[in-house]
């Protein structure tokens, strides 16, 4: 059974609170909505700033990301160099120091590669966000715009119905008709609809849809494995760049030799010539 109590209680606060709203200054109304999306137009703002500056600090990090990655890889190459230096000296010690400072540097490189290949999708998806939010400041500024002219309207509307109510109430009196202040008017309630109405389709157009960001999820392998690949990776590019050398060096003797021996072949010819000519 419900309880007579707390059902009055209810009964008399929507009572109360449908005085207040009916005997409410449209102005002050229209104030308060005004207010409402100034604020709404301000965080919509704020958010795209923050996503934007999200993407620009991904981007610095991309750029602090590829400079260690180049550093690193230069350095393993240094180092490989170095041991095989002295491989070919006979110091072996010196070889094997270089070669497991060549392996820190590869471990190095791997975590820095998978990082920046994070920092890449990451910064991916920032740029797709950071144009969405664009976009939307983009609207929310044209939509701010639009409410603030309609608000104007409203307040206009609102001085002339108010004039209309006043020059209503002269007559009235005038004729020796009196108005029951319990009884809304047809004017009064037309102006609330209507300003409900209005203030319904700006808060609609200014609805945002929330965009879910997707993280792909990426498989990570050993690093002592993924190290040793990618130092057999730059220590067959320094092989293949050492057989092209040695391969231009031989060229070059081949060719050496070639055009010496044709030399030597035309100055005896030329002697044969001479000596049949005598």
């Amino acid at each position: 059974m419900a309880n007579p109590f707390a059902k009055g209680w209810k009964y008399m606060m929507s009572s109360f609170d449908k005085k207040i709203e009916d005997n409410a200054d449209p102005k002050v109304q229209i104030a308060q909505a005004a207010e409402a999306e100034r604020q709404r137009h301000q965080e919509i703002q704020r958010q795209a700033a923050a996503i934007i500056g999200n993407r620009n600090q991904l981007e610095m990090q991309l750029g602090r990301l590829t400079s260690e990655r180049d550093k690193i890889t230069e350095n393993t190459r240094q180092a490989l160099a170095n041991a095989d230096q002295a491989r070919a000296k006979g110091d072996e010690a010196t070889a094997q120091k270089m070669e497991s400072t060549a392996e820190v540097f590869a471990t190095q490189l791997v975590n820095v590669e998978k990082e920046l290949e994070n920092t890449t999708q990451l910064h991916q998806q920032a740029v797709s966000a950071a144009e969405e939010a664009q976009r939307q400041a983009q609207q929310s500024q044209a939509r701010y715009e639009q409410i603030k002219q309609d608000i104007r309207k409203l307040e206009s509307q609102a001085d002339q119905a108010k004039m209309q109510e006043t020059a209503s109430k002269t007559l009235q009196s005038m004729q020796g008709i009196s108005e029951d202040p319990n009884v809304p008017t047809l004017d009064s309630v037309r102006e609330k609809i209507e300003g409900r109405y209005a203030n319904a389709l700006g808060a609609q157009e200014l609805a945002e849809s929330s965009q879910a960001g997707r993280m792909a999820e990426i498989e990570t392998s050993t690093r002592d494995a993924a190290a040793d690949m990618r130092l057999a990776e730059i220590r067959a590019q320094m092989n293949n760049e050492s057989a092209a050398l040695e391969s231009g060096s031989a060229a070059k003797d081949n060719a050496g030799e070639l055009e010496a021996a044709e030399a030597a072949e035309a100055v005896e010819d030329t002697t044969t010539d001479g000596d049949e000519a005598k």
